[in-house]
């Protein structure tokens, strides 16, 4: 069975404002921000408020992510981990189903 390539994907959605508050206090949690730095290998990490939903590959999403994002992931000043689902979940976010935050390497 060949691959199905998808050439277009709306990647847009927007949050609710109770929703990002509640998403965003979990996501800077003093414990959560020290596992993060402890993944990704670095003495501490301040979340950026960015946030995306990942895209299915593509020929214009070839990193899995709309091109404004692709900047942080080619640089190592940054680490781009997926939103836990317990965390969305507890935070109410339905839609969409998977979401990925952005951290900056602090030193």
């Amino acid at each position: 069975m060949p691959l199905k390539i998808i050439e277009n994907f709306d990647g847009n959605f927007t949050l609710a404002p109770e929703v990002k508050v509640a998403l965003f206090e979990m996501l800077t949690q003093d414990a959560f921000l020290a596992q993060v730095a402890q993944n990704a290998g670095c003495p501490a990490v301040e979340f950026t408020e960015l946030i995306f939903q990942p895209l299915p590959y593509s020929k214009s999403t070839p990193k899995g992510m709309p091109s404004l994002f692709e900047q942080y992931h080619d640089s190592e000043d940054y680490v781009i981990i997926n939103v836990p689902p317990n965390y969305m979940f507890k935070a109410k976010v339905f839609k969409p189903s998977r979401l990925c935050a952005i951290y900056r390497r602090q030193s």
